[in-house]
This record gives C-alpha cells, sequence and structure tokens, in this order.
C-alpha cells in the first residue's frame, strides 16, 4: 500500500472525546491483518500505521499551518463522532479543509456516543459540516449498534468495520477471522485465569496464616518503684508490609494475626517504640510465640536537673550542697543541680534536702531545665 501520504490515517476529535481517540489509534496501529492478505496486496502484518493523533494544545486559535500540513500527509481522516465532536468549531474546520484536498471518499466516521442524523444537538453525533458540505449518505462504524448481546462485542465489530473501510476489503473478509481471534485470545484468558487460580490455590494451601504473639520482657533491673510497662507499640515488618500492635499492660502481648506460613523460622524485623523504655530495633526468627527483650530507659527517671532559686531575694543559691534521695551533690554557680540515681535506686518523686529553708522539697520525674526548688 505504498503511497506518498506520511500518515495512514489523521484522528479528528474534541478533547472531551481523547480517550477514545487514543483508543482508536492504538487499535488501528495494533492491528494485524491476515497473512495471505497481506502476502496478495503488498501489505505489512500491521498496515494501518502511522495514524497522527494531534495533542489537544496544537490547536492555539485555529486550523493552524502544521495542521494543515499534518491533514495534507495523511491518506484517511477519522473523525470521533459524538454530541461533542458535533459541537466542536474545530472537528469542522478539519473535516472542511480535508474535503478541500479532494479525498471526500476518505473521511471516515467512528461513533462512540450521540444518535445518527437525530437533529437534537443534544444528541446528534455528527458535525453540521457534514450537511453543509453535502458529503454522501453517512452511517459509520457504531460502536453502539446492537448487533450482539454484549456490548465488546459489538465495539469489536465497529472497530473491524472501520479497519475494513479503511483498507478497502471486504468487512466480512476479516470479521469471521477477527472473532476467531477474540475466541482463541478468551479462551487463553480463561486458561490463564485457570491456571493463575490453580497457582494461587497452591500458595495458600502451603502457606495457610497463623497467629503470632509478641511478649515483652524487661532485661533491665526491675524497681517496683517506676511505672510499670505500658501503651508499647510492637510492629512487625513484613517484606513490604508493617503489621503493629499494643500492649496496654505490663502483662500483656502483642497478638499478629493470619501472618503466612512462609514467615515462620524466617529472620523478621520488629520494633517496639514504649515509654520509659529504649526502643529496639531487631531481628528474629519467627516463631508462634517471639520474645522481645527490652530495658527502660535510666535517663527517664535518672537524669536529676532542677534550679534552686531564691525568689525573694531573686537570686540564684549558687553553691549549696544538696541531698537528692541521699545522693549528695552541690549546685553550681547558676544555682542548677545535675545529677544521675542508678536506675536499682530511682523513683517518680525525689527529696531534696539543702541548708537553706525551702518552699518545696520534693522534685518530680521526669524534670528539666523548667523545674526549680524554691528557697526562702
Amino acid at each position: 500500500m505504498a503511497d506518498n501520504f506520511k500518515y495512514f490515517a489523521f484522528i479528528s476529535y474534541n478533547s472531551k472525546d481523547t480517550e477514545w481517540g487514543k483508543k482508536v489509534q492504538k487499535k488501528l496501529e495494533h492491528y494485524r491483518m491476515p497473512a495471505t492478505l497481506c502476502s496478495e496486496r503488498g501489505w505489512k502484518r500491521k498496515p494501518i500505521s502511522p495514524v497522527f493523533f494531534a495533542p489537544t494544545d496544537i490547536q492555539p486559535g485555529g486550523l493552524n499551518e502544521e495542521l494543515q500540513e499534518r491533514l495534507r500527509a495523511s491518506r484517511n481522516l477519522i473523525v470521533i463522532c459524538s454530541p461533542n465532536s458535533a459541537k466542536s468549531e474545530w472537528v469542522g474546520r478539519e473535516i472542511e479543509f480535508f474535503h478541500s484536498l479532494g479525498r471526500t471518499d476518505n473521511i471516515h466516521f467512528f461513533i462512540v456516543d450521540g444518535i445518527p442524523h437525530s437533529g437534537d444537538p443534544e444528541t446528534e453525533c455528527f458535525n453540521p459540516v457534514v450537511n453543509t458540505l453535502g458529503l454522501p449518505e453517512i452511517l459509520g462504524a457504531n460502536i453502539h449498534e446492537k448487533i450482539y448481546r454484549r456490548p465488546w462485542l459489538n465495539r469489536e465489530r465497529a472497530y473491524v468495520q472501520l479497519v475494513s473501510k479503511l483498507l478497502g476489503v471486504e468487512f466480512d473478509t476479516i470479521w469471521q477471522r477477527h472473532k476467531r481471534q477474540l475466541t482463541r485470545k478468551i479462551l487463553g484468558y480463561c486458561l490463564a485465569a485457570i491456571v493463575t487460580l490453580a497457582a494461587i490455590i497452591g500458595i495458600w494451601v502451603a502457606n495457610q496464616p497463623v497467629d503470632v504473639t509478641a511478649r515483652l520482657n524487661e532485661t533491665s533491673v526491675h524497681n517496683d518503684n517506676l511505672p510499670p510497662l505500658k501503651e508499647a507499640v510492637v510492629s512487625m515488618m513484613l517484606d513490604n508490609e508493617v503489621k503493629t500492635d499494643t500492649i496496654k499492660k505490663e502483662q500483656g502481648q502483642a497478638a499478629f494475626k493470619n501472618i503466612p506460613h512462609r514467615f515462620l523460622n524466617k529472620p523478621v524485623h520488629f520494633s517496639v517504640i514504649c515509654r520509659d523504655f529504649i526502643d529496639i530495633d531487631t531481628v528474629v526468627t519467627l516463631t508462634k510465640d517471639v520474645t522481645l527483650n527490652i530495658k527502660r530507659d535510666p535517663s527517664v527517671y535518672g537524669n536529676v536537673h532542677f534550679k534552686m532559686y531564691n525568689p525573694d531575694e531573686e537570686k540564684n543559691e549558687a553553691n549549696i550542697a544538696v541531698s537528692v534521695n541521699g545522693f549528695e551533690t552541690t549546685a553550681d554557680d547558676n544555682g542548677v543541680v545535675s545529677l544521675f540515681i542508678p536506675l536499682e535506686f530511682q523513683n517518680t518523686v525525689y527529696q531534696i534536702e539543702a541548708p537553706v529553708e525551702m518552699y518545696n522539697d520534693s522534685i518530680f520525674m521526669p524534670c528539666g531545665e523548667n523545674d526549680v526548688i524554691l528557697t526562702k
């Protein structure tokens, strides 16, 4: 099918029908003709190529020279017909220009919506320029023509109608072959679906889910004076999925349900975030009962930091001896007291003793730079 045209066809459409235009372009450029016909007529197996599909922004203000050149270089004009394109000034101009080139017989209509010759602007699918130019009686390939009960089969029939008109071959010549191909393709899909389903069932049987529990074991020195473990967030990473549960009391456990069997006895990533305890991020061999060792953060109740301040004299109590629950230290030049109390002696409240009278003689933990013991 040699000629001097750069494009086999030019698709004219309204921007609201862009998706249909892309579908038609793809269908045509990938349509494989029977080898015998290709041999007889000297075609490629995919003879309808290339098909020009203009981007919507190529029309800044009229039918510019670039579009006119593309139309001149196109052997056929395919109009995506719908009430949208029927109201489109640009579609009308493209039909009019292609008609002026003397290729009226090469204008083809592909109806995606609306009713041919309805006379109602809301449903009419043909652009009025068709009547203005006095083009021959037009039916066009209509995806909604109810030949078959299944809509997708009517769409396929419309595509083949368009192909047969573009190539000048009998519709039935390629439609019967196309239906056989569709049947084979559907059978192939069904077979693939059966094989896939069988594989999925096999994997499912081999990977019956299990329930996993994770218990936390405190390995640091236990201190009954400190708040017990609670609200521990435990996370388990499985491939790209993260499962999370919260332990709400000291003797509780995290529960992870429906874990694929294949993860058992494999290294799995766990993390634990819990107030007053050191966060952990570790890898353990997954079993149905997992124990995760955690340690209390000794800095939470152990780092004591406050200021000795006399509000009456508006001065810091500098360089005075201070006792915090029996642990001796000295306030610095700014009256700041800092010390660390070992985990086994920690508490939530510490008694303060100093050689000065105090308004408050207790420091509540955790404490920090804003905590002050007021002296008299």
